[in-house]
């Protein structure tokens, strides 16, 4: 499996990446004429739930680790 340095890393990377996505999000929603960009909300706003998930699947694991239970 994957030790807690690397668990970490990858959450940093991700929590970056869900920065960027809000980012994403916010701009479009900003735009004048937002439903321009619909499928462009769609797919960012996708991504968002999707990492979501991934971190916490992370925090669970890192969890596990820290109270020593497998």
């Amino acid at each position: 499996m994957y030790d807690e340095a690397e668990l970490l890393e990858a959450k940093r990377q991700i929590d970056s990446t869900l920065h960027k996505i809000h980012e994403v999000v916010k701009t479009f929603e900003a735009k004048e004429d937002p439903s321009r960009y619909k499928s462009q909300l769609t797919l960012a706003k996708r991504r968002l739930k999707a990492f979501g998930i991934a971190n916490q699947l992370i925090e669970d694991k890192l969890a596990e680790l820290k109270s020593g239970s497998h």
